[in-house]
């Protein structure tokens, strides 16, 4: 069978972008991140937001179950490992961030996925989950044949509520950059995506009218 990565992240269909930096320098920015810290990224893909959290003076490593992301990404540090429905290779108490994007949604047992980022957080650590938003995404989610899990703002909220994670904040994210510097614009890109197609072709359309999720929790300082 093909490898998923060769299929769903063909570089002809989806040629590398500056998107990864700028959306992973507004993570950085926004979620006050620290050069030092320790980065865990299950389902690390191309690679493309671990390399660019390295960059800004992350200590990161990757998981994936992918061969191929070891292969497209030699210069980064992943475990080759099915991070669904298994205990993580790592210690309790390790990494200051788990961050994952567009991941969660393929998880059958999410549930464990939360509980496993809590047990290897620090405490203090930051739990940083990007995933689709059900409610503006349901006509084409299930476009990718691996997505089992949707998500809202109330189960994202809840799943991490349930793992014993605190400070707990769920948001709603256009991926467009513009927006991120000019928040009241997106009262406009809201009223755009009434007309946009569901399945249109050009990026600042789609991302108009697609919004990710953004979950944060964090570990609370008492718990080991």
């Amino acid at each position: 069978m093909a490898d998923y990565l060769d299929i769903v992240y063909d570089k002809q269909l989806k040629p590398y972008t500056p998107y990864p930096q700028k959306l992973v320098s507004h993570l950085f920015n926004s979620c006050q991140m620290q050069k030092g810290m320790k980065m865990l990224e299950p389902g690390v893909g191309r690679g493309e937001h671990l390399r660019e959290f390295k960059k800004l003076g992350l200590n990161v490593k990757g998981l994936d179950i992918s061969k191929g992301a070891i292969e497209l990404s030699p210069d980064l540090d992943i475990d080759l490992y099915d991070a669904d429905d298994n205990r993580w290779p790592y210690d309790n108490n390790v990494f200051d961030v788990v961050y994952s994007k567009s991941f969660i949604e393929h998880l059958r047992n999410p549930a464990m996925y939360v509980d496993e980022a809590f047990r290897v957080l620090k405490p203090g650590g930051l739990l940083l989950t990007l995933t689709p938003d059900w409610e503006a995404n349901y006509k084409k989610f299930f476009d990718d044949y691996t997505h089992v899990s949707p998500f809202t703002v109330i189960s994202l909220n809840n799943i991490q509520q349930a793992s014993g994670l605190v400070d707990i904040e769920v948001s709603k994210l256009r991926q467009l950059p513009l927006l991120w510097k000019y928040p009241f614009l997106n009262y406009i890109s809201a009223i755009i995506s009434l007309f946009i197609p569901v399945r249109t072709k050009i990026k600042s359309l789609r991302w108009s009218r697609e919004l990710m999720l953004v979950g944060i929790g964090r570990k609370p300082e008492s718990k080991v």
